[in-house]
């Protein structure tokens, strides 16, 4: 098994020489706009996983997988004179769902700041619904609600029991 370090080295040889032949080597029109965002290989170097992402529609999307799936024969070849490894690593193709995610975090961020700008302006004219100063400070006398009684005395063994202290 590979190091962390050489499977690293790999990857980038590979995304290197990937990027290199689409951008020379394959001639289809079908291609569209790719980047090739990461490469990923397995710890015995034996798989690579490419991530790309197209700049276009749905339909641009799937020609540029077909092209990438026909073309995957000659990539692979090329990695393996480019690498000089002994065994050449199986190349899998997948759509990058970063552009995806992003979109949809861009959006749900947006939809809060509409929200934020909505309930500040709601908050505006707002008034407190009680006392501006909801606590109480050590200067004030406390209420007569809570004043301490024999009713609140504690039960032997530090709990809470109802009834007075005599009662118990």
């Amino acid at each position: 098994m590979a190091d962390s370090a050489r499977a690293r080295k790999v990857a980038d040889r590979i995304h290197e020489t990937v990027a290199r032949l689409l951008q020379g080597r394959i001639k289809d029109p079908r291609l569209g706009f790719i980047t090739i965002t990461d490469v990923r290989v397995t710890g015995d170097l034996q798989q690579a996983t490419v991530f790309y992402t197209v700049y276009g529609s749905d339909e641009e999307r799937r020609d540029t997988a077909a092209v990438l799936r026909s073309a995957t024969g000659l990539i692979r070849s090329e990695v393996g004179r480019a690498l000089g490894i002994r065994l050449t690593p199986t190349i899998a193709f997948q759509l990058d769902a970063l552009p995806t995610t992003a979109k949809s975090i861009e959006d749900a961020l947006a939809q809060a700041r509409v929200n934020d700008e909505r309930i500040a302006r709601a908050a505006e004219g707002a008034a407190y619904a009680g006392d501006a100063d909801p606590y109480r400070h050590d200067d004030e006398e406390p209420a007569e609600d809570f004043a301490e009684g024999p009713d609140d005395d504690p039960a032997p063994g530090g709990t809470w029991a109802p009834g007075t202290a005599a009662e118990r």
